[in-house]
This record gives structure tokens, C-alpha cells and sequence, in this order.
């Protein structure tokens, strides 16, 4: 099941929040979990239970690490902390990377044997790292032990950022778990973020979509590839940028305050700003539980570029079970390097507006080695990046044709639209608003019915 889905929007959302306000406050959690475990298994059934595995493994550490907690036994916390992310990491690599690293192996080896097909559950890396991240927080004093499985489970298989994020830790809603504050205000500021989320979803990412996969896979020019190029990062940007949105705004009208996950991207004028605004969770993430504990950048210049490269290795391959996903994160770590290290600076005296396009132009390029897996099509669509080949005529209509979206999607992935409507809710004309977001229903409810283009991409990963 999908957020931008009729069963999900007429059916579920409604029934949920009946049920969650309908019931005593001391048994909403175990509600939340019901229909989270539901929401989940609409699509993949069978991996409840590993989501369930996790569930109980993970509050099972919470709990032994609580009871190890006198100084005399330190060992014996240090093992259960081990043996969690062990084991986690474990369920991860059999799903997601057993079949990567066999064909390495295979490869490399020049071997003949068979490599098993293993489907990816749908979100397994969001919900394993969320529950990582409980563990060593518990670990490390900053997030209390949570004693009721029910509350954990909840936690952990919460449907609104279950299967694409943000990543949410533990101690930024604990309190919440336990004493959620509804207010009218909150709910009404969780459908505004709702429906926003949705039309970015809805209304430009699967535009943006149908243009990228059109230009991206073809065999026309120049131009086209630059287009296709275009569009392909504004997809992705609307795509999970919508899907966190819709998450944050799902959260609110159940009580739930997550941290924004996206903050316009595309406006950065760096690299590292890039990344402090893209995926803010996963990035912090990274940053909490491997770059610091490897010693971050206290350890020498060297050490610095090495903690630098396993981070974006390790990130690279979050994304995916590919070799082009370890390229795309060594390439962001060699440009991480070469801007944090040596030509910081120089950036900070380039014009404000040539900073910008050169962020943009690398964080394109970057979503070209993201996009495709087949490192043969790499190499054949750079070159037609930097070819200069005429395009065909259909080409050229078929971008003439998506123009007028594209810019819109163009500025509308900016801070301009966002800093007009807070004018408009200071100014006294928040109706404006309402007819605004009105219209995008309707709009959205409409493009659902006839389109049948609607993939999410980050629910791969």
C-alpha cells in the first residue's frame, strides 16, 4: 500500500484515524501497531514476520542492556550492544547484499555456481537502522529503555515513515509514544503537510518520472540527455522529498512531531550544505553512529579522508546492491574532500549564483551514476552528456511537450513558493491557502485515477 493510493487515502487513513480516537488512550499504541503491521503486509505479507524478528530482537537488547546496567557489568553491555548490531546488520546482508556479494565472489573467482534470487523487503533499510539506532542510544544513556513491546513495536513499524523514512530515532519521540498532545491545530497543520507532500508525489514526480525514463534510456542527442538529466533529479528530489512530507504530516495528525527530512536541497551552494539538506536523517545518521565513532575529523587530515570514504561507501551501498551505488558514494566522497579540505575557501569567494551552479551541476552528474545500475548504459549516456550530437525531431517535441512543467517543478523545488504562502498565512489570507490546497486535491485526486505511472523510488532501498 501507498500513501498517493485510493484504498490508502478513501479507505485506510480514515479508518485508522477512527479507530485511534475512538479508543482509550492507554491501548492507542497497540491500535497504531495493528494497523501499521496491516499497512504493511498489504503488499508483503510474508515479511511481517521479519519485521516482527526485529521487533522482538531489538527490544530484547533495550532490555538486557537495562539490566546490565550496574558499572561491574560493562562486558557484558558491550556484548549485547555487539551482538544487536550483529545480528541487524546480519538480517540486513542476507536480504539486501547476499546476492550482490555472491556475483562478486562469482566474478572474481571466474566461478560457474548459481546465485539465489532473494526479494528485498520493502523499507528494510529504514526500519533496520531505526531499531540500530534505539539499541546504541540505549546504550549510550541518551534514550530511555521502553518497557512495553507494544510501544516499542509501534515505534518501529510506525506506517507513516515505515517504508521510506525519515529515519527516526528513538529518544526524539519517546515522550510522544507515551503522552501524545493532538491538537486541532496540530491535525490540520499534518493534512496541510499531507497534501503537499502528495501533489509533489502526484503531480510532478511522476511527470518528472515519465520524462527521465523517456530521455534517460533513449539514444537521441545532446540535449536530451541534459533534460532527461534534469528531470531525473527533480523526480527523485519531489519523489522522497513527498514521501517525507507525507510521513511528517501523517505524524502529526496521530500526535507525532518527526523532524523535517528535506530542506530545498537545490538552493545549496556547496556540496556539504547539499547534505546537510538532503536526507537530513540518513545523513545524520551516518554522522551519529559511524563517522564520529570512527573519530570524525580529531584524528589527523588522513584519518579524516579515510573516515570520509567508509561513510560514503557505506552510504552508497545503503542505497543499493550495486557497484554504482559504492561509485556514487566514493564520487561524493572525494567531492566532500577535495571541498572540505582544499578548496573550501576559494568556493567562499566564487559569486553566490556560480557556487550555486556548480553544486547543481555535480549533484546531477551524481544522480546519473544513481540512476543507472548497468555500468555499460553509464558510460554510453556520458558520453552523449558531452558528445554534442544533434537530437531527433520526436526528441525535441517531447521536451517542448514537458517544458512548462519542468520550470514549474524547477522553482516550485526551491524556498519561493514556501516563503509566499508564509506571506500569506501572516498576511491575513491564509483562505488563499485553503483554495490552494483545494485545488491540489482535486488536481491529485484526479491525476491518481488516470495515471498509471507511479513508482516510489526510495522504497527499493
Amino acid at each position: 500500500m501507498v500513501f498517493s493510493d485510493n484504498i490508502f487515502l478513501f479507505f485506510f487513513l480514515p479508518l485508522v484515524l477512527l479507530c485511534d480516537r475512538l479508543c482509550p488512550k492507554a491501548h492507542r499504541n497497540a491500535v497504531l501497531l495493528l494497523f501499521s503491521l496491516v499497512f504493511y503486509a498489504w503488499g508483503e505479507p510474508v515479511y511481517v514476520l521479519l519485521m516482527l524478528l526485529v521487533i522482538v530482537l531489538n527490544y530484547a537488547a533495550g532490555r538486557l542492556l537495562e539490566r546490565f546496567s550496574a558499572e561491574h557489568a560493562a562486558g557484558a553491555r558491550r556484548g549485547v550492544l555487539v551482538l544487536a548490531v550483529v545480528l541487524n546488520l546480519a538480517i540486513l546482508g542476507v536480504f539486501k547484499y547476499t546476492g550482490f556479494f555472491m556475483g562478486l565472489v562469482r566474478d572474481l573467482t571466474h566461478g560457474s555456481f548459481s546465485i539465489p534470487e532473494i526479494v528485498l523487503p520493502i523499507g528494510i533499510s529504514f526500519y533496520i537502522f531505526q531499531s540500530m539506532s534505539y539499541v546504541i542510544d540505549v546504550y549510550r544513556g541518551d534514550a530511555p529503555v521502553q518497557r512495553s513491546i507494544l510501544s516499542f513495536g509501534t515505534y518501529v513499524a510506525l506506517f507513516p515513515q515505515l517504508i521510506a523514512g525519515p529515519i527516526v530515532r528513538y529518544g526524539d519521540i519517546a515522550e510522544q509514544l507515551e503522552r501524545r498532545r493532538e491538537s486541532r491545530a496540530l491535525f490540520a497543520g499534518g493534512v496541510r503537510h499531507f497534501l503537499y507532500g502528495l501533489a509533489k508525489k502526484v503531480l510532478l514526480a511522476n511527470q518528472m518520472g515519465l520524462v527521465a525514463d523517456r530521455l534517460l534510456l533513449g539514444e537521441s542527442g545532446t540535449l536530451s540527455a541534459w533534460a532527461g538529466l534534469i528531470a531525473y533529479s527533480l523526480q527523485i528530489y519531489f519523489d522522497f522529498s513527498g514521501y517525507s512530507d507525507m510521513a511528517i504530516g501523517l505524524g502529526r495528525m496521530f500526535g507525532f512531531r518527526f523532524l523535517k527530512n528535506f530542506d530545498f536541497p537545490y538552493i545549496s551552494q556547496s556540496i556539504t550544505e547539499f547534505w546537510r539538506r538532503w536526507h537530513i536523517s540518513l545523513s545524520t545518521w551516518f554522522r551519529e553512529y559511524v563517522y564520529i565513532p570512527l573519530g570524525g575529523n580529531r584524528r589527523g587530515l588522513a584519518r579524516q579522508c579515510l573516515n570520509l570514504l567508509i561513510v560514503w561507501m557505506l552510504t552508497g551501498l545503503w542505497h543499493g546492491a550495486s557497484m554504482n551505488f559504492v561509485l556514487w558514494g566514493l564520487y561524493y566522497a572525494l567531492l566532500l574532500i577535495v571541498e572540505k579540505l582544499f578548496f573550501g575557501k576559494l568556493l567562499a569567494r566564487l559569486p553566490r549564483l556560480l557556487r550555486h551552479a556548480i553544486t547543481l551541476l555535480l549533484v546531477a552528474l551524481g544522480w546519473g551514476i544513481f540512476y543507472f545500475t548497468d555500468f555499460a548504459a553509464l558510460g554510453t549516456f556520458f558520453a552523449r552528456l558531452f558528445s554534442l550530437t544533434a537530437d531527433t525531431a520526436g526528441a525535441r517535441i517531447w521536451m517542448l511537450g514537458y517544458l512548462p512543467i519542468g520550470l514549474f517543478a524547477a522553482v516550485a523545488s526551491t524556498n519561493v513558493g514556501a516563503g509566499l504562502l508564509k506571506r500569506l498565512r501572516s498576511g491575513g489570507a491564509a483562505w488563499l491557502e485553503l483554495l490552494w490546497l483545494a485545488l491540489l486535491l482535486v488536481l491529485c485526486m484526479a491525476a491518481m485515477v488516470s495515471q498509471s505511472y507511479n513508482p516510489f523510488i526510495y522504497f527499493r532501498f
